[in-house]
């Protein structure tokens, strides 16, 4: 030590020590005066991360207490009521989600008593699959409303493996992450929904194509590490990473993932399996009735992991979707109570919107039928029946605010089906 060396009083501890030596001073400033002794420095950061630790234990226990009061508000069958409110059929895809989404937080209760347990329980990741416009989404969107976690839909049919011009699969996290309020701790505790997911089958075996395959086993491969619970690690603006751009780390082992999609086709592979081994297949068989021909929801309701291999989703990616849900076609006697029934149905919405320009709207049973049976025809489902009603509705919406007298419109079958002018009465 130099004996020559200025002193310098901390200004933290009033402590005097050697200016010039680095251990005892690492921080002076000499136009300021202000220093900082090492002991301080080291009293400091310990201050700091006992202050981190007490905060991650206070919101450890916040968000435990949370989980608590969820739990007794998503119970399966209080969960399924909700739904029960606006979705109309679909009752084994009700109960399957709402035991999905109560194990779920079940299981962020349990990882927060025992953080370092031996055991450990694992995550029920659920593929959905049905037609299109039987409600899968319409399901999941309206679970989100009532869970007090972070949602978010993501269309897989966009995603590309890396190196290929597209949307990285990490763009599902990132989403989630933004629906969190970038909120990281919410987000790792959120769901995912990937829409479309039947479309990055890969092209092969029963689901083969003349068309190429532009990496869709590679985007399941890529996938399988977010589905496993591992660290992803994504760009705040979406950019492509690289080395200068600032990331966002995000723990997938506890986000719930749910994949669905119409997966066209898959009745045929699975009618295959059942009937491989029946005797009265074959050029000698006796030709049954058509009505023995099983329908596809007694078809759908039979997938097993098998059949959703042969389709074209990896091995690797079945396992870690242990929940198979399936949906049903929706017949013209569900198309009309999904018009009329729930809290949000479509004929209930365009009624209000009326109610507004002092106009009470009717439907005629056969209008309403009209609806239902376009919808069929256009084998759409319950997707096309506000657009069906959209159409016949435009003129009068648009003719309607001209007047403020009170009336009554009743929209007949011909308007459906014709685009006859509705019966205008004033009242």
């Amino acid at each position: 030590m130099n004996s020559n060396a200025p002193t310098i009083t901390c200004s933290f501890c009033k402590r005097k020590v050697v200016a010039n030596t680095q251990y005892d001073v690492p921080i002076y400033d000499p136009r300021s005066g202000f220093s900082l002794c090492a002991n301080c420095i080291k009293d400091i950061y310990h201050l700091i991360e006992d202050h981190q630790q007490d905060e991650n234990i206070r919101q450890n226990e916040e968000t435990e207490q949370a989980i608590n009061d969820e739990l007794t508000r998503i119970k399966p069958h209080l969960v399924k009521e909700y739904l029960d409110q606006y979705i109309i059929n679909q009752d084994h895809a009700k109960k399957v989600l709402s035991v999905a989404i109560y194990n779920h937080y079940k299981r962020m209760k349990y990882g927060f008593k025992h953080p370092e347990g031996d055991e450990e329980i694992e995550k029920s990741n659920v593929i959905i699959l049905g037609p299109s416009g039987c409600g899968k989404t319409a399901l999941l969107s309206h679970l989100a409303r009532m869970l007090d976690i972070p949602f978010a839909v993501t269309d897989a049919s966009s995603l590309t493996e890396a190196g290929f011009v597209g949307a990285d699969v990490e763009v599902a996290v990132r989403n989630l992450y933004y629906a969190a309020d970038k909120d990281i701790s919410r987000c790792e505790h959120g769901i995912i929904y990937l829409d479309e997911f039947d479309k990055i089958a890969r092209k092969s075996g029963e689901n083969n194509t003349i068309t190429a395959d532009p990496g869709h086993e590679g985007v399941q491969q890529a996938l399988l590490k977010m589905l496993e619970g591992n660290v992803v690690e994504f760009t705040a603006r979406g950019q492509r990473k690289h080395p200068e751009a600032p990331t966002i780390k995000v723990d997938t082992k506890n986000i719930l993932f749910i994949v669905g999609g119409a997966f066209v086709g898959i009745e045929k592979i699975i009618a295959k399996r059942i009937h491989k081994n029946d005797a009265n297949i074959g050029f000698g068989a006796q030709v049954e009735g058509k009505g023995e021909k099983p329908d596809f929801d007694e078809l759908i309701h039979q997938t097993t992991p098998e059949d959703l291999m042969k389709f074209g989703i990896i091995p690797e990616i079945i396992g870690r979707l242990p929940i198979i849900c399936t949906l049903e076609n929706l017949d013209e006697d569900a198309l009309l109570r999904i018009l009329t029934e729930p809290k949000n149905a479509p004929v209930k919405q365009y009624q209000k919107l009326m109610e507004m320009d002092n106009v009470q709207l009717e439907f005629d049973k056969d209008a309403l039928q009209a609806v239902a049976q376009k919808a069929i025809e256009r084998k759409t489902g319950a997707r096309s029946l506000k657009g069906i009603i959209e159409d016949t509705m435009l003129n009068i919406m648009f003719d309607i605010p001209q007047s403020d007298a009170n009336r009554k419109v009743t929209i007949t079958a011909d308007c459906i089906n014709d685009g006859a002018d509705p019966l205008i009465e004033e009242i």
